[in-house]
């Protein structure tokens, strides 16, 4: 029996649909990205925008009609979701952990106990709860046997993480602790109170990434308030200094939304000035869209369309601009990255900058190594000593 499997959506929805991948594949299945050779096809749906959602169900009502006989399962953040109770069958198989992937996605937290204006998405996965420590540490080691170099960490609201007095802090602390020849990546951290001990916790531990990842939104705290966001615009900057202080060079990502209703040239510009005066250095920027069934669709005052895009234009030339410039700071220094592709010995540095090795250096290197009867990069940690910065892509040598 086949099995086929397209996802949506965020990091979560990635890592639960290898958990998935994992027990079928143990329970005697073959995975095939070939609709025609399939006999399911698993589709894990996105629904954080009703453009996402259109695009998921656009693909559920295309694979039916072109094969009326399949059987097609809809899970994961969708509002329609088709015989999904039949997976509940695989639940309880001690499955492998997933290995297909470059980078192990781990799991750790669930729904979301906030009320955010325009989100959506804890109508479908309801209020917020976690895996305990123990069992996250446990996965953990078992991606670290499998070979992974990089373990990422995911859920749906990190910061609302709790096992009993565990809190996301104690859960970087443990990860870090359990697994030191493997590299800890944090998802999104909302600049909330336990946001500060997290930053704590990374700079403590080399092995935890430098980079982290901040939902803002928003510069205008005005703004935020109306998003209903926990936190201010002085929060974002609180986190920032002291992340920055205790790690310098970190990498700095964050969300930005242009033209929430009623936003107006003031508070685009507030956001603007945070996104110059901070020293972000990654950013997804994206124009608010009405989502039907949230707070925010409805809220009066509406940005006109062209003036959400025109303000996200900015945003994101203001940000890459600042990544360009990070980037090349990097010349002459020695990096490290999780080896993507082991043909061309390209991956991700611990800051989140694309690295990779010259053509040339990238084949004799891979064949030094065949000599040497060793296996695949793929997964591991490499070293590269940084020759050249092309916008915000490194090309180097193994150190």
């Amino acid at each position: 029996m086949k099995v086929c499997f397209e996802t949506f959506g965020c990091r979560l929805n990635r890592a639960e649909a290898l958990e998935m991948e994992s027990r079928f594949l143990a329970r005697g299945w073959t995975r095939t990205e070939r609709h025609d050779d399939a006999d399911l096809i698993v589709v894990r749906g996105c629904s954080v925008t009703a453009r996402a959602e259109r695009d998921c169900m656009r693909l559920v009502e295309h694979i039916r009609r072109k094969y009326p006989l399949k059987r097609v399962v809809v899970t994961g953040c969708m509002r329609e979701k088709r015989n999904e109770q039949w997976l509940k069958s695989l639940d309880g198989d001690n499955a492998p952990v997933p290995t297909r992937t470059a980078r192990a996605y781990l799991k750790v937290q669930d729904g979301c106990s906030g009320q955010c204006s325009f989100c959506i998405v804890p109508r479908f996965r309801g209020r917020a709860s976690s895996v305990p420590l123990d069992e996250v540490v446990g996965k953990a080691m078992r991606f670290a046997d499998a070979g992974y170099g990089e373990i990422v960490v995911t859920g749906c609201s990190l910061t609302q993480y709790a096992d009993g007095a565990k809190r996301l802090p104690d859960l970087v602390a443990a990860l870090a602790d359990a697994v030191p020849e493997c590299r800890i990546r944090l998802g999104s951290v909302e600049p909330v109170a336990v946001a500060g001990e997290v930053v704590h916790a990374m700079a403590e531990r080399r092995n935890v990434c430098r980079f982290l990842h901040i939902p803002v939104q928003s510069g205008s705290t005005r703004i935020l308030a109306a998003m209903r966001r926990p936190y201010r615009a002085k929060d974002v900057e609180s986190l920032v200094h002291e992340a920055v202080s205790l790690m310098p060079g970190l990498g700095l990502g964050c969300d930005l939304m242009s033209g929430f209703p009623d936003e107006t040239d003031n508070d685009h510009l507030a956001t603007l000035a945070l996104v110059n005066r901070l020293p972000f250095t990654n950013a997804h920027v994206f124009a608010f869209s009405e989502r039907p069934g949230t707070v925010a669709a409805a809220l009066p005052n509406p940005v006109p369309k062209e003036v959400r895009s025109a303000r996200a234009h900015e945003l994101s030339s203001a940000a890459r601009a600042k990544r360009a410039l990070y980037a090349k700071r990097f010349k002459g220094r020695e990096v490290e990255i999780v080896v993507e592709d082991g043909k061309t010995l390209s991956g991700w540095t611990s800051e989140y900058l694309w690295c990779q090795v010259g053509r040339e250096k990238a084949g004799v290197f891979e064949k030094i190594r065949r000599m040497r009867n060793e296996g695949s990069m793929r997964k591991s940690l490499l070293s590269i000593t940084v020759r050249e910065v092309r916008g915000d892509i490194l090309t180097g040598d193994p150190a």
